[in-house]
C-alpha cells in the first residue's frame, strides 16, 4: 500500500512538473483577408511554398519562409522584466524566436505587439543582425537577450530576434512572432534555442515536448517536458527520426486508400511541422490523392470538393514504421465560407496541422523520435 501511494505521489509530482501552454486557434490569414476582399490579391503576390524552409542550407544563404494563409494556432509568452506579452506561433519547422520591435517601420507591424527593449530592466543587446528571407519579402532587425516567460517557467538570457522590417503579408497573420522548436543547428541567430535552454537550465523533467491541436477555437495545448495522456487514447507509436536533417524528419513507407497505394510508393521522407497548415507532397502524389477524392483542381493549388459528399469520402492511411495512421475525411477536408477543399497541397512531404489535429504529436529530443497517438 505504502509503495502504491509513493508511486502515485511520484506520478503526481511528475505530471505537475509538465508545463501546459494553452494554444488559441485564431482566425487564419485566409479568413481575415477574405473578409476584407484581399485574399485573391495576396495569393497572387505571395506564392505558397511551405517546403522552402526545408531546403539544404547550401542552396540558400538565409532561411526562407512562406505566406501560409491557413496557419491558426498560437500561444502567449512574456519577454523581459516586467514581461511584455506576445502571441507566437510554436513552430517545429524552425529554431529561432523572434518578435516585432518598437523600431519596426513597416506596416506589417502595425497590428501587432512590439517589444520595447528600453522598458525591460533585464534586456541585453546582441551584436548579430537578424535576417530571415521570405519568398515575397523578409524580416530583418537585430538580436538581443532577455528573460522569457512561458506559463510559470522562466528562461534566462535567451537570444531572440527583434524585427525592424517585415514582409507585408505578416500584417495579416494572427500571431506577433515565431518561437522555433526544431534543432539548434538550424538557428540563424547563432544562440541556443529556447527549448534547449529550458532543458539546460533544468526547467523541464524530460527533454521532450508534445502538442494537442484541437479543431475548436480553444482547447489546444503545448506540453513542455513530456506527454499528457488526457489528450490521446491508446499508446503513443514512436518513430525514429530519419536522416540527419536537424528537422523533425521521419520516413513514411506508403500512403494508401482502400488498400491501394496512392502516394509515397517505395517510401518518402516527411517533416512533421506545426508551422505548416496542410499536408504537403510532390505534385504527382498530391494530384493522385485529390483524384481519388474526386477533387477538382482550383486556383492557387487548392482542390475543391462538394461539402455534401464529405461523408462518402474514404480514409487516407499513412503507413509509418509499421503503424497505420488513418486520416478520416473530417480531418483532411477544410470548410470555409467559399466551400470545401482538401488539406493537401504540392511541395516536398510535410505533415502539418491537418495531420497533427488527428494525432497527438510528441517530439522526443533525447531519443531522436517523433510519437503519434490518436487525439481525443
Amino acid at each position: 500500500m505504502m509503495k502504491t501511494a509513493f508511486v502515485l505521489l511520484a506520478l503526481l509530482a511528475f505530471s505537475q512538473a509538465l508545463l501546459r501552454i494553452p494554444l488559441m486557434r485564431g482566425k487564419s490569414s485566409r479568413q481575415l483577408l477574405e473578409e476584407r476582399g484581399l485574399f485573391e490579391e495576396y495569393r497572387r503576390k505571395f506564392p505558397y511554398n511551405p517546403a522552402a524552409k526545408f531546403l539544404p542550407r547550401n542552396e540558400q544563404s538565409e532561411v526562407p519562409m512562406t505566406f501560409d494563409p491557413d496557419t491558426t494556432y498560437y500561444g502567449v509568452i512574456g519577454i523581459g522584466n516586467p514581461p511584455q506579452y506576445f502571441k507566437v506561433l510554436f513552430d517545429t519547422g524552425s529554431s529561432d524566436l523572434w518578435v516585432p520591435s518598437v523600431s519596426c517601420t513597416t506596416s506589417a507591424c502595425d497590428g501587432h505587439v512590439r517589444f520595447n527593449s528600453s522598458a525591460s530592466s533585464s534586456f541585453q543587446a546582441g551584436t548579430k543582425p537578424f535576417y530571415i528571407s521570405y519568398n515575397s519579402g523578409f524580416v530583418a532587425g537585430s538580436t538581443g537577450y532577455d528573460i522569457i516567460r512561458i506559463s510559470d517557467l522562466y528562461v534566462a538570457h535567451q537570444v531572440f530576434g527583434l524585427t525592424e522590417t517585415e514582409a507585408v503579408f505578416l500584417g495579416s497573420v494572427p500571431w506577433d512572432g515565431i518561437l522555433g522548436l526544431a534543432f539548434p543547428s538550424l538557428s540563424i541567430e547563432g544562440g541556443t534555442p529556447i527549448f534547449d535552454n529550458m532543458w539546460n537550465q533544468g526547467k523541464i523533467p524530460q527533454y521532450m515536448f508534445s502538442m494537442y491541436l484541437s479543431s475548436s477555437v480553444e482547447g489546444s495545448m503545448l506540453i513542455l517536458g513530456g506527454t499528457d495522456p488526457s489528450y490521446y487514447t491508446g499508446g503513443i507509436n514512436w518513430i525514429p527520426l530519419y536522416g540527419a536533417t536537424n528537422f523533425w524528419n521521419i520516413q513514411i513507407q506508403s500512403i494508401t486508400i482502400n488498400g491501394n497505394t496512392v502516394a509515397c510508393s517505395g517510401g518518402c521522407e516527411a517533416v512533421v511541422d506545426s508551422g505548416t497548415s496542410l499536408i504537403i507532397g510532390p505534385s504527382k502524389d498530391i494530384n493522385n490523392i485529390n483524384g481519388w477524392l474526386g477533387a477538382a483542381p482550383g486556383q492557387y493549388d487548392d482542390a475543391a470538393v462538394s461539402c455534401s459528399s464529405m461523408n462518402l469520402l474514404p480514409d487516407i492511411v499513412f503507413n509509418i514504421n509499421g503503424y497505420s495512421f488513418s486520416l478520416p475525411p473530417s480531418a483532411y477536408i477544410i470548410k470555409s465560407v467559399s466551400g470545401c477543399r482538401t488539406g493537401f497541397a504540392p511541395g516536398t512531404w510535410i505533415l502539418g496541422e491537418v495531420f497533427m489535429r488527428q494525432f497527438y504529436t510528441a517530439f522526443d529530443v533525447s531519443n531522436n523520435m517523433v510519437g503519434f497517438a490518436q487525439a481525443v
